[in-house]
């Protein structure tokens, strides 16, 4: 039976199975595996290297790899701290692990589950994909253009709709824009929406061979970071539209919004929310850390009563998604006015 190799396995060609460490060798974040589907739950379908979601059947083999997860409305989950019995797919791209918490949506759903076959193996042992036969450039601070950083209060506020519109805006005032997904769970959706929106370049932290970035070192997010940034350095776009996965105060978008270093990088801050209670101490709380926001959008403007609400009690400049999508705020990153066609 055909092997399929979930998306979190892109790139890597050539392994061998090892079954014989299956029962010994202590698992961590990104190492590479066989595994047998066991019982279908929440995942029916896996994204698979070609970026098409594709069905799985019990007794199904996939290739995927261990890593932690957040997702606040779906699997919280962790990778084991050793070998089990069976495991849980905990992402759509491929990662497998063991499920700690889930969203109350999914109380009657339980994860789907899979035995490990063996171990991916090269010539150095236990494959690990992170920054496998990649380049690695060690944070240095400085950016090839100008950076607008797309943030939201929480998951699904609408950041990355607002980072896909705004990179379609400016590409439609003539500007080549790249965009880049920091952080997150290894699923190439977004990012290949993104350049259905018009970026010229779509990359995330996945290219760097990451499942996950949950539970990542700053050094290590860092090094993604800059390792994209100079990967970006010879297509010199105009701008890079860069979101950050989850919430304010999940713990590597908070690390990285304290981090001054970091924030040094960045230009330009759009903030997304859901609600107008959200958009308002978000302002606050983001204004503390010492980040004023350049514009705020997100699910609120959908509701003209919320946006009522907000513009009542900020200055902050609060713009639709239509007006992203059609570059009416163009103004705020190249002070002039994009022509919507």
């Amino acid at each position: 039976m055909k092997i399929k190799k979930s998306v979190v396995s892109r790139g890597i060609v050539e392994y061998y199975i090892n079954k014989e460490i299956v029962d010994t060798y202590k698992m961590k974040a990104g190492d590479l595996a066989l595994f047998e589907v066991l019982e279908l739950g929440k995942h029916e379908s896996i994204q698979m290297t070609d970026g098409k979601n594709h069905a799985i059947f019990p007794g199904d083999q996939l290739v995927g790899a261990f890593a932690d997860r957040y997702a606040s409305a779906q699997f919280e989950g962790y990778v084991p701290e050793g070998p089990l019995p069976q495991y849980s797919i905990i992402g759509g791209g491929g990662i497998i692990g063991t499920v700690r918490t889930k969203h109350a949506s999914l109380e009657e759903i339980e994860p789907t589950s899979v035995r490990l076959i063996g171990y991916c193996c090269d010539e150095n042992g236990v494959i690990n994909t992170k920054f496998y036969n990649k380049k690695i450039s060690h944070f240095r601070g400085d950016t090839p253009s100008k950076v607008i950083l797309s943030i939201g209060a929480t998951m699904d506020s609408g950041k990355t709709t607002t980072a896909a519109f705004t990179a379609r805006g400016l590409a439609m005032g003539g500007y080549k824009v790249a965009f880049i997904k920091l952080t997150g769970s290894c699923y190439i959706k977004d990012k290949e929406f993104v350049a259905d929106c018009g970026a010229d370049i779509s990359l995330d932290f996945s290219d760097m061979g990451f499942p996950s970035t949950y539970m990542c070192s700053k050094e290590e997010i860092l090094d993604i970071y800059q390792s994209l940034l100079d990967q970006l350095a010879h297509e010199n776009p105009d701008f890079i539209v860069m979101e950050i996965a989850d919430g304010l105060i999940q713990r590597e978008t908070l690390f990285l919004l304290n981090d001054q270093a970091f924030m040094n990088t960045i230009d330009k801050v759009i903030f997304s929310c859901g609600d107008s209670l959200s958009a308002l101490y978000g302002i606050q709380l983001l204004r503390k850390w010492g980040i004023e926001l350049t514009a705020i959008s997100g699910r609120f403007t959908m509701s003209p009563l919320l946006i009522q609400e907000v513009q009542q009690h900020t200055d902050v400049p609060l713009y639709t998604i239509q007006d992203v999508m059609t570059g009416m705020y163009n103004y705020l990153f190249t002070n002039e006015m994009a022509v919507a066609i």
